[in-house]
C-alpha cells in the first residue's frame, strides 16, 4: 500500500492583509458550525492529550506491521464527548437524511447514527462488512454500506461507502463522523475484508469528475461563541474570498508517526528570536482544539511566558499583565514564517467559565502533548492553529509524482501481472505506458472493485489493466485477486 505520505500534501495561507490571490475557485462549498460541548469541556486538555495518544499508538501499531492495530492502539482512558467540534450538516440516502458530522482530518472513515440512527432507503446498498473505528475518548461499531452522500446540492456522490454505527461512544449531540484524512487511516478498520481501504468522500467526487481536484480548502474563524456558523470546507479548491496573500506549499512529512496523517515539518520560536521547538514533525488536526507541544518544547513555553498550569481547567493561565506582554509565537513551515499573536494563543475569555474557568482570568490554547521532541510526533497544530490560517489539504499534486516513480520500481511486477489478468503469455504492456496510466488509476479505485464486467480471457479492457497498475501500486494483490473472483462472467 502506499503510504499516506507520498499521496498528500498541505497548504496553508497567511492571514494577513494583501490583494487576494485565486488559486482555484470550486462552487461546492459547505458551511461548517462550531460547537462547543459544556458537558465535558471541563475537561478539554484530557481530551486532546488522550487523542494525541491514541493517534500515536494506532500509527506505531500500523507501521509495526502488526494485523489488529486497531486493537493494539487502546488509551485506557475514560470516555469523553468531543469538547469543541466542527461540524457540517450531511445528507445519506434518497431521500435523504441529514446528519450533522464531525470534520475530522485525523481519521478517513465517514459513518452515522452515533445520536441519529441511519436510514436505509432505495440507495441503500449493505455489504458483507462490519466496520469499527476508535478514537481514543470514543469509538464506533456497525456495518459498512454504500449509499448517496449529498454534501450540497451541487455535489451528490452516489455510492459512497459509509458506516451505520449499532453501537457508538464518546458522540453525545452528534451522529458521526466525516472523515477527511489521508485514505491509509481506513485500512484494517473493515471485517472480514480488513485489507480493504475506504475511499474517502474526496477521493470519490473527485474520481467521479465531480470536483476539479482531490482538494480541500478549510476555513475557521475564531469566535466567542458557543455555537457559531463560521467555518467552510470548499471541495475541489480554494475560495479565494476566504484569504488574503499566497498559498504556502508544504509536502506531507516522510518522519514516522506523524507520516501516517497530515503530518508536516516546522519549528516555533518566542518574540525575537527563542526558540521553542526545533525543527520536527507532528501534525494538523481538526479533531483536536489546542496547539499541544511536547514536553520539552512546553516547558521552555512555560519559562518564556512565566505561565501556571491553572487547577480549574488544566490549561496554562497568565495574569493581565504578563498578557500584555506576552510576545508571539512564530512558525516556519518549510521557509515561510507564519505569525501566532498574542491574541491567538488566549482561550477567548468570554468562554471562560464554559470550561470551568473565571471570567476575568487569561488561559492560553497552548498544551502538553506528553511526550519529548524528537520522537516524529512532536506537536499537533489544532483548531487554535486552524482558526487563524485557511487550510488546504491536496492529495492530487504529489501524487502524480509519486505513482511514476513506484510504477518504475515496480515495472516487473506489473508486467508479469497484466498479462496474466489479460489471460495472455507473455504478451504485456510496458511499464512507462503504466506509469503514466496509473496517475489516474488510484482516483477509480473503487469504481473498479465494483464494476459488474465480465472478463474476456482472451484480452481485458485496456482501462481494466490501468487500474490493474494502480492496485499493484497499492500492494493489492489480494484485492486483484477478489476481483477476479467477483467479477467472473454471469
Amino acid at each position: 500500500m502506499i503510504s499516506a505520505f507520498l499521496l498528500s500534501t498541505l497548504f496553508l495561507v497567511l492571514t494577513v492583509s494583501a490583494n487576494p490571490i485565486v488559486v482555484r475557485e470550486s462552487q461546492v462549498k459547505l458551511p461548517l458550525a462550531r460547537r462547543l460541548n459544556v458537558t465535558s469541556v471541563h475537561n478539554l486538555l484530557r481530551h486532546d492529550v488522550d487523542r494525541a495518544k491514541f493517534l500515536r499508538a494506532r500509527a506505531e501499531a500500523k507501521l509495526s506491521g502488526a494485523s489488529d492495530f486497531h486493537t493494539q492502539a487502546v488509551i485506557n482512558e475514560p470516555v469523553d464527548n468531543q469538547a469543541v467540534t466542527y461540524i457540517a450538516s450531511i445528507g445519506v440516502g434518497n431521500p435523504a437524511t441529514t446528519y450533522e458530522l464531525i470534520v475530522d482530518t485525523g481519521s478517513s472513515n465517514t459513518w452515522v447514527g452515533a445520536t441519529q440512527p441511519y436510514i436505509v432507503t432505495g440507495t441503500s446498498i449493505e455489504t458483507a462488512d462490519s466496520v469499527a473505528v476508535t478514537y481514543g475518548s470514543g469509538s464506533f461499531s456497525g456495518i459498512e454500506f454504500f449509499d448517496t452522500v449529498t454534501i450540497t446540492n451541487g455535489l451528490v456522490i452516489p455510492e459512497q461507502a459509509i458506516g451505520a454505527a449499532l453501537t457508538s461512544s464518546g458522540f453525545e449531540g452528534v451522529d458521526g463522523i466525516i472523515g477527511i484524512g489521508p485514505v491509509d487511516l481506513t485500512f484494517g478498520t473493515l471485517f472480514p475484508d480488513t485489507n480493504d481501504i475506504i475511499p474517502t468522500v474526496t477521493d470519490n467526487a473527485f474520481s467521479l469528475g465531480l470536483i476539479s481536484s482531490n482538494q480541500l480548502g478549510i476555513s475557521f474563524e475564531p469566535t466567542n461563541a458557543v455555537e457559531s456558523l463560521n467555518g467552510e470546507i470548499t471541495w475541489g479548491g480554494t475560495d479565494s474570498s476566504k484569504f488574503t496573500g499566497t498559498i504556502s506549499f508544504a509536502p506531507v512529512t516522510g518522519t514516522p508517526p506523524a507520516s501516517e496523517f497530515w503530518g508536516i515539518s516546522q519549528s516555533i520560536s518566542y518574540g525575537a528570536g527563542t526558540v521553542i521547538l526545533t525543527e520536527t514533525s507532528g501534525i494538523v488536526d481538526t479533531g483536536t482544539t489546542l496547539l499541544l507541544l511536547a514536553s520539552d518544547a512546553f516547558a521552555r513555553y512555560i519559562q518564556v511566558t512565566g505561565a501556571v498550569e491553572d487547577s480549574a481547567t488544566g490549561l496554562l493561565r497568565l495574569t493581565t499583565t504578563q498578557f500584555a506582554n506576552l510576545q508571539s509565537l512564530f512558525f516556519s513551515i518549510n521557509g515561510v514564517v507564519f505569525e501566532f499573536t498574542a491574541n491567538a494563543q488566549a482561550w477567548p475569555r468570554t468562554l471562560n467559565t464554559a470550561i470551568g474557568g473565571t471570567a476575568d482570568n487569561v488561559y492560553l490554547i497552548v498544551g502538553n502533548i506528553g511526550t519529548p521532541s524528537g520522537e516524529g510526533f512532536d506537536f499537533i497544530n489544532g483548531f487554535a492553529f486552524l482558526e487563524r490560517f485557511y487550510s488546504v489539504f491536496d492529495t492530487t499534486n504529489q501524487r502524480a509524482l509519486s505513482l511514476r516513480v513506484l510504477c518504475r520500481s515496480y515495472g516487473p511486477l506489473i508486467e508479469r501481472i497484466i498479462p496474466a489478468l489479460r489471460g495472455k503469455d507473455g504478451e504485456g504492456t510496458s511499464s512507462s505506458t503504466l506509469s503514466t496510466a496509473a496517475v489516474d488509476a488510484f482516483s477509480k479505485f473503487t469504481v473498479f472493485k465494483r464494476r459488474k464486467i465480465g472478463e474476456d480471457n482472451a484480452r481485458l479492457d485496456m482501462e481494466l489493466a490501468k487500474d490493474a497498475a494502480a492496485l499493484v501500486l497499492l500492494d493489492s494483490k489480494r484485492a486483484i485477486a477478489k476481483w477476479r473472483d467477483n467479477n467472473k462472467p454471469m
